[in-house]
């Protein structure tokens, strides 16, 4: 039986505050952003990798900065090993988990045509099912003790909707539509849940990812030279406003702008997006 008390703390504090979080592809990019800003704000974070010391140097950056932080290794797309980053994580930090980020997350370009159903698994299996694995491991534990937060790193490409992005484009559609479903579902247990859907941000994601070699080199050049934001400022903004109980963060212009024309007239917007590829070198 869940206590009261347990119920009106979690309805009064600030999720990103003095808490105990979890954070996954914390080893660079915006997941790393996400465990200093963390550390910031007084919250211990288990800092959740594929790489082990990507995690270790995120790690080792936190403590520098005079916070608490701990790495695990951990593939997001197998359950299994979910499973025991949620059972690992409330030992490491000797409480339990209040704060999890879905972050963990891989690129991937090219027509629908030209993508084998390989890719796609590899992009489900970490963009999506990752996500799931963490919302059905720590969900339960959120419950149990009264409540707790949930951040799931989508991207604009959610409702975007861009050409040759199929597969990143439903991979990151279904962590959206998650994410409204459960903030919906989970209010009545004192479970926020926030969804970041961005558009560039300079981070890994092209160079680890799997991207044609005719987009590769444009794709990074115009994620490290005209993102509109950076990471750290992208980790703080979606902090603040899970706080402050809020669903949706777009943190940048052009995400906001793209998300009111696909509100307003979809299929303009999508016959807008058919002409202008068509002008696209193939």
């Amino acid at each position: 039986m869940v206590n009261m008390m347990n119920i009106l703390k979690f309805r009064s504090r600030k999720s990103s505050h003095n808490g105990y979080a979890v954070v996954t592809g914390a080893g660079s990019g915006i997941g790393r952003s996400f465990a200093l800003e963390l550390a910031k704000r007084n919250t211990a974070v288990v800092c959740a990798d594929l790489n082990k010391e990507n995690a270790e140097k995120t790690v080792e950056l936190v403590e520098r900065a005079g916070g608490v932080a701990y790495a695990i290794s951990c593939d997001v797309g197998k359950a299994a090993q979910v499973k025991r980053l949620a059972e690992r994580s409330e030992k490491l930090l000797g409480n339990p988990v209040t704060l999890l980020v879905n972050n963990a997350g891989v690129g991937i370009g090219g027509k629908f045509d030209e993508l084998s159903l390989q890719d796609w698994k590899w992009a489900m299996d970490v963009n999506l099912w990752g996500v799931v694995h963490g919302c059905h491991y720590f969900t339960p534990r959120f419950k149990k003790q009264g409540g707790g937060a949930i951040i799931n790193v989508a991207s604009a490409a959610s409702y975007t909707a861009a050409p040759e992005m199929s597969a990143y484009n439903v991979t990151k559609a279904g962590v959206r539509a998650l994410s409204e479903t459960l903030y919906a579902e989970l209010k009545r247990d004192n479970i926020r849940v926030n969804v970041l859907c961005p558009t560039l941000v300079p981070t890994n994601i092209i160079k680890d990812g799997r991207i044609p070699d005719r987009y590769a080199k444009l794709a990074d050049h115009a994620l490290m030279n005209y993102a509109m934001t950076s990471s750290e400022s992208v980790a703080k903004l979606t902090l603040n406003r899970l706080d402050k109980g809020e669903l949706y963060t777009t943190p940048q212009v052009d995400a906001k702008l793209f998300w009111v024309m696909k509100r307003v007239s979809p299929n303009l917007y999508a016959d807008l997006l058919g002409f202008s590829y068509r002008f696209v070198k193939h």
